[in-house]
């Protein structure tokens, strides 16, 4: 099989593997466990090492009483994420403040990058197995005047359609403008993601 672009204008998006999932699974149900197993997890993993960020190990450990993640029939409901790269501290800041908003749109792709660790550890290893990211909710933190929220979380809904591909990866989104967030950090990002 050959993987095309599936846009050639302003960003590569990567091809909906979900579909040639779905035509080999409804070709041949024996197919479906050679199909889904790892392809759109290499494709993810691939597109985010071509991007030059490494994808980092999911923490099982949060900042609080609380779990990264809970999974409830199909669907997994992942816990707000802060921006922090694999190797590296926390991206700390307040737009309209001390922060532009393409340094926020950054904060916010670091956030979907540490989501995209919590579904890979929700799932197994298998990101082959997120049907949809239905729903992202962002809260930035800015100054009263600061009105660009929608700008700084396209750095997180660019990101995840552009590994997953629009059809899995584009969703419906929130985006909240706060005073303050926990640690100090400009962004943090919640998210529900369909299983199949």
């Amino acid at each position: 099989m050959r993987i095309i672009s599936a846009d050639t204008s302003e960003r590569r998006r990567v091809i909906y593997v979900d579909r040639v999932i779905e035509q080999l699974i409804s070709s041949n149900p024996a197919s479906s466990s050679i199909a889904t197993n790892g392809m759109l997890s290499s494709v993810v993993e691939d597109k985010i090492k071509s991007m030059g960020l490494t994808l980092p190990i999911a923490s099982l450990a949060p900042k609080g009483n609380y779990i990264p993640y809970n999974i409830t029939g199909k669907y997994v409901y992942l816990s707000g994420h802060l921006p922090q790269p694999a190797e590296g501290e926390l991206v700390k800041g307040r737009l309209g403040e001390n922060m532009s908003v393409e340094e926020g749109a950054h904060a916010a792709r670091l956030c979907g990058l540490q989501m995209v660790a919590s579904m890979k550890a929700a799932t197994g290893g298998e990101l082959s197995k997120i049907k949809k990211i239905v729903k992202v909710v962002g809260f930035v933190a800015s100054t009263n005047d600061f009105t660009k929220q929608p700008s700084v979380l396209n750095g997180c809904s660019d990101f995840l359609c552009d590994i997953f591909g629009v059809d899995i990866g584009r969703h419906v989104r929130s985006a909240i403008g706060v005073n303050v967030l926990p640690l100090g950090v400009p962004v943090e990002i919640e998210a529900i993601v369909e299983l199949y």
